[in-house]
């Protein structure tokens, strides 16, 4: 059972939607709180409103595909509130169009944020819980991650919230060696503000823009996707946490799509798999392999 109150969290992304809930919410449960955005001015707005609301929290702008500004993030952070043990690898940036017509920049900035960004803050944070031997790290991956055939024109994103979930499921083994919590959340539908993320891309990755995140037309009506507040997400993985639990999902409908789009195409998978050795076997007569 990881305890949230003293301790020091760190959230990226956490300027708006689920990070800021989530900032919100490890204020309130008495944690001292680093609220990291790439906007300087999202993150103190937050940072201001724990201060207000009687928490401890500071401001820290951060790119999280950039080593050298999650570096700084870290040692700012720590500077003003002590070694973080509470990690929220939380930012994220979104891209509904077909791969063949994103750019490499487009590409380039999802996989970075999306995945690396996650490895950069972990591979910053992880070293210190794991010689402290205490520390939970949580990172935010997606449905899209666990339902990789459901959303179209997600190629990209999809890729590295999979990644994501990859990472943080293996790393969960790792990290209990040196008494390190590992959870990855996969929300579903959330009212964020992704949705506006071009406008503060990096320039390395094509600068910013003022197109609206274009979500393909119809789907998320067809499906009746319904979309949970930031808040209640947020109490939702701090109940994970406390209870060390592997993974958070926001929507408990979705089972039949992953039974459906995930989970019956890898069993079809290993049909086949099974049917070819059967084939084999009668063939030559001889065992299949690995049996």
């Amino acid at each position: 059972m990881t305890e949230i109150r003293g301790r020091v969290a760190l959230v990226t992304g956490a300027g708006s939607g689920i990070g800021r809930g989530l900032a919100l919410a490890l204020a309130a449960e008495g944690a001292s709180v680093a609220v990291a955005d790439i906007r300087a001015d999202a993150a103190k707005a937050v940072a201001d409103q724990v201060e207000a609301a009687g928490g401890h929290a500071i401001g820290v702008a951060c790119d999280v595909s950039d080593r050298a500004s999650v570096r700084r993030m870290k040692a700012e952070a720590e500077a003003a509130l002590g070694r973080v043990s509470l990690l929220f690898a939380n930012a994220g940036a979104t891209h509904f169009d077909r791969m063949a017509e994103m750019s490499e920049n487009d590409v380039d900035w999802i996989l970075s944020v999306n995945l690396m960004g996650v490895s950069n803050c972990v591979m910053a944070f992880l070293p210190g819980m794991m010689a402290a031997r205490d520390g939970h790290v949580v990172a935010t991956a997606s449905m899209a991650g666990v339902l990789p055939g459901w959303i179209p024109y997600h190629a990209p994103y999809s890729a590295a919230k999979l990644g994501v979930v990859g990472m943080m499921l293996n790393l969960r083994l790792e990290a209990a060696e040196s008494g390190v919590a590992v959870t990855v959340l996969c929300p579903g539908g959330v009212t964020t503000g992704m949705r506006n993320s071009p406008s503060y891309r990096p320039d390395r990755f094509g600068g910013p823009n003022d197109d609206k995140v274009r979500r393909p037309e119809g789907f998320f009506a067809e499906v009746n996707l319904a979309f949970r507040p930031p808040e209640e997400a947020a109490q939702m993985v701090l109940r994970a946490v406390r209870d060390n639990r592997p993974m958070v999902v926001t929507d408990g409908s979705m089972r039949r799509v992953f039974m459906d789009t995930y989970v019956n195409v890898v069993m079809e998978a290993f049909d086949e798999a099974d049917a070819f050795d059967r084939q084999a076997t009668r063939r030559s007569g001889s065992r299949p392999r690995g049996r």
